[in-house]
């Protein structure tokens, strides 16, 4: 069955290969991105082609995450059309690489802002309409780093995604009684095809980060830039990433599981998690409420 989604930071990465593969698997599909008049003109017309060439439905609308008119202008324009939204990505990010003492607070803040307030502002938009229709699924993309391997100079950027995924386990139990499923899919590390190096932000303090330089042996952040690359298998393809998203959108309704990990770096997070998600389970066990790992099939209207 077609259904109606909406991806997040679609503009590249994995965003836009989700927000394509969705569309290419019968759903109507409207990847979000800001400026889409200005820097962002470029995916929009790659949309456009897409959807061209493949003959699928392929939307491009303005969505800046932290921007809560612009959020509920994209969610009013998705309902004036279809009168529902079924799916929403949470996949909108950024990345930094760097000391972590050479970020300022204001740039944590900044980070913050967009991988974890930035999903708070969605939902808050979103999910007045899922529980109203009684239905729906929240996915979040998440990161292995949260739970599996942690290399240095990524510091910030990994706080913010264990942020947002305490966040999403959280609302898990909290909208399952109303209907509305959550699935996490967490990456690990991909090197090519996402552009999140070479997107990277820095930090602010270049006095700091020359002191690290400097104490550090002489070409130490390039080296570990290296061995976290030589994780990676060739093989290793972002599109899985993708694949995986389009999976759990066909799963049965009540049928899809909370977390699944495309990580060929394999970093240990499955192992992390699986042990983590057991002993949540369990504590919800011995408070009395198993009921909510999973979506009821009657909604409570709020």
């Amino acid at each position: 069955m077609s259904k109606v989604v909406l991806v997040t930071g679609a503009s590249s990465g994995f965003g836009q290969l989700i927000a394509h593969h969705l569309a290419r698997a019968g759903h109507v599909t409207y990847a979000s991105m800001r400026d889409t008049a200005g820097r962002n003109a470029a995916a929009v017309e790659q949309n456009e082609a897409y959807a061209r060439e493949h003959s699928v439905d392929l939307r491009t609308i303005e969505l800046d995450v932290q921007d809560e008119g612009s959020i509920l202008a994209a969610a009013n324009a998705v309902m004036a059309d279809h009168g529902r939204i079924d799916v929403l990505v949470h996949n909108a990010g950024h990345m930094t690489w760097g000391p972590s003492e050479a970020f300022t607070p204001e740039q944590l803040a900044e980070l913050y802002d967009v991988n974890v307030l930035g999903t708070q502002r969605v939902n808050r938009a979103i999910l007045p309409h899922m529980r109203a229709a009684g239905t729906g699924l929240l996915m979040w993309v998440g990161s292995s780093s949260a739970a599996g391997g942690v290399p240095p100079f990524l510091g910030p950027y990994f706080a913010a995604k264990a942020g947002m995924d305490a966040l999403a386990v959280c609302y898990a139990k909290e909208i399952a009684p109303l209907g509305i499923e959550t699935s996490i899919v967490v990456p690990g590390a991909f090197t090519t095809g996402t552009n999140h190096f070479a997107h990277a932000g820095v930090p602010a303090d270049a006095q700091r980060v020359a002191a690290y330089a400097e104490a550090y042996p002489e070409g130490f952040a390039d080296r570990m830039k290296e061995a976290l690359a030589a994780t990676v298998p060739d093989s290793a393809d972002p599109a899985a990433v993708a694949r995986a998203v389009v999976e759990i959108v066909a799963a049965p309704d009540g049928k899809r599981p909370l977390r699944v990990h495309v990580d060929p770096a394999s970093d240990g997070a499955a192992v992390s998690y699986a042990v983590i998600d057991r002993i949540r389970e369990q504590f919800l066990a011995r408070i009395g409420h198993s009921e909510l790992l999973h979506p009821q099939s009657r909604a409570i209207r709020i």
